[in-house]
């Protein structure tokens, strides 16, 4: 006996052991040193076979700059956000053809062969007997009356199918804003490069002034070293901004959804802007939004769904109808006259659910409570979309007023910057004063440059915020904000 316990502790520890062994040799052996993975745990292959990029030939050329419009083209097709929300649709237009096949009957073929010996009792013994049958057979079901869960399921997939539809609309909106955000960030980049260039250039020649007035013995050299501070400094921010140029254009590149080093350009930033574009109120734009965003429209049919599952998990607790019938033939293994048997059934079958634990309510009360938590993420989205439509309309109105100002201070800026240079070759004025108003210059300039791309980036975001940032580059640019044609 004692034997026997001490067998069973022995095979207890083992098969307490085992498993703690095999977790051990599975993972890093301690928490601060890396897992080395083994052949077959390395980087496994992409899922999706790397094709080259969906970009033409032609917008690969060398000087070649490509429009938003002709961006967004490529970018619908190479991002693969879009690619995943259109998979994500077709997926669930499966789901409803899945929904609707309990509408139709099931058809079942199957052939068996059995090989029994069966006993009897004979006088003080048994005699056996010993037989092989085989045979196929043939077997149809079809669900009659449900009380409505087949429609129900019907009409929650095809909500679940629209709601795909429209968060695959909402995602191509996303892709294309994400595309203008990049582009205009690259215009900005580029534009006060530019600006940057024409601040060092002008640092440059009142730099050549000081040394020529400092030969001629009319300034000091303090005067001279106070220009070369200056270049350096402009040197510095245009070394700046053009890393910044090649930074932003890696990421315009990839949110067109292509790799980072291709060759992607764009042209120069609008200097005219059509800053009386905005011609609806802010409660025309709600509205229009209220109407147009997919991702509410999403969320909408999310709550329907919702709904039509309480319906579903209801009509499992319902009486059904159905019937079932099988057709086979049965085959005896030794031939003989009697061989052959044909064999069939048909049964109509009423079923009355009575008690079930209490689990169809609890789950009609889980689809409940579900539906209620639908309709409120729907009413939180909306809210939202509102908000988002109102802080952009504002943006917008702020990125305009913005664009005058900086217009304005440009321009006094630069007559202030040419009244310093020429009282500074003429010699009545000081290499401090032309510095000073040529610093308030260079910040002009990258004031009125970023004035220019904040606009394009708040129209940009005002036509998604209202659900109208569409492929079509007309519409990129505003056609929220225009008002209605007739």
């Amino acid at each position: 006996m004692r034997a026997l316990v001490a067998i069973t502790l022995l095979a207890a520890a083992g098969c307490t052991a085992i498993p703690e062994r095999t977790v051990k040799n599975a993972v890093s052996p301690e928490p601060a040193q890396p897992w080395s993975p083994p052949a077959k745990a390395a980087m496994p292959p992409s899922p999706v076979e790397k094709s080259a990029p969906v970009v033409p030939e032609e917008y690969l050329k060398p000087g070649t700059t490509l429009s938003l419009a002709q961006l967004v083209d490529v970018g619908l097709h190479a991002n693969p956000v879009t690619r995943a929300a259109w998979a994500s649709a077709r997926a669930a237009a499966a789901e409803v053809g899945s929904k609707r096949a309990p509408y139709f009957p099931t058809l079942e073929a199957d052939g068996q062969l059995l090989r029994q010996k069966q006993p009897f009792a004979n006088g003080p013994g048994f005699l056996s007997i010993l037989d092989t049958t085989y045979g196929p057979s043939l077997t149809g079901t079809w669900l009659i009356v449900d009380s409505g869960g087949r429609q129900a399921d019907v009409e929650q997939a095809t909500r679940a199918l629209y709601a795909a539809n429209w968060t695959h609309n909402a995602a191509i909106q996303d892709v294309v804003l994400t595309i203008a955000q990049a582009y205009y960030q690259y215009l900005n980049a580029k534009a006060l490069a530019i600006a940057r260039q024409a601040s060092l250039d002008e640092a440059r020649r009142s730099l050549d002034s000081a040394e020529e007035r400092h030969r001629a013995g009319v300034a000091t050299i303090a005067d001279v070293l106070q220009a070369k501070t200056s270049v350096s400094q402009a040197e510095l921010d245009l070394q700046d901004t053009q890393g910044q140029v090649q930074i932003i254009r890696g990421a315009l590149a990839t949110a067109v959804g292509v790799p980072a080093n291709l060759p992607v350009d764009v042209g120069d930033l609008p200097s005219e802007l059509p800053l009386d574009m905005v011609q609806k109120t802010v409660d025309d734009l709600i509205a229009k939004a209220v109407e147009a965003r997919p991702d509410l429209a999403a969320s909408r049919f999310t709550a329907l769904a919702a709904q039509s599952k309480i319906r579903s998990v209801q009509s499992e607790g319902l009486p059904k109808l159905s019937t079932v019938g099988t057709l086979g033939k049965t085959f005896l293994w030794r031939p003989g006259p009697d061989a052959i048997a044909s064999n069939y059934s048909a049964l109509l079958l009423l079923r009355i659910p009575v008690f079930t634990g209490f689990d169809v309510a609890y789950r009609t009360q889980k689809a409940k409570e579900e539906a209620e938590a639908a309709s409120a993420d729907s009413e939180r989205v909306e809210d939202q979309i509102i908000l988002d439509v109102w802080s952009s309309y504002y943006a917008m109105k702020t990125a305009t007023q913005r664009v005058h100002t900086t217009r304005d201070l440009l321009a006094s800026a630069t007559q202030s910057a040419d009244v310093a240079d020429g009282r500074y070759k003429a010699g009545v004025g000081s290499i401090l004063d032309l510095l000073t108003t040529q610093a308030s210059l260079a910040s002009a300039r990258a004031e009125e440059v970023q004035a220019r791309s904040l606009w394009f980036l708040a129209m940009a975001q005002l036509a998604h915020a209202t659900g109208a940032l569409l492929p079509r580059a007309a519409e990129i640019t505003g056609a929220a904000a225009r008002p209605e044609q007739p």
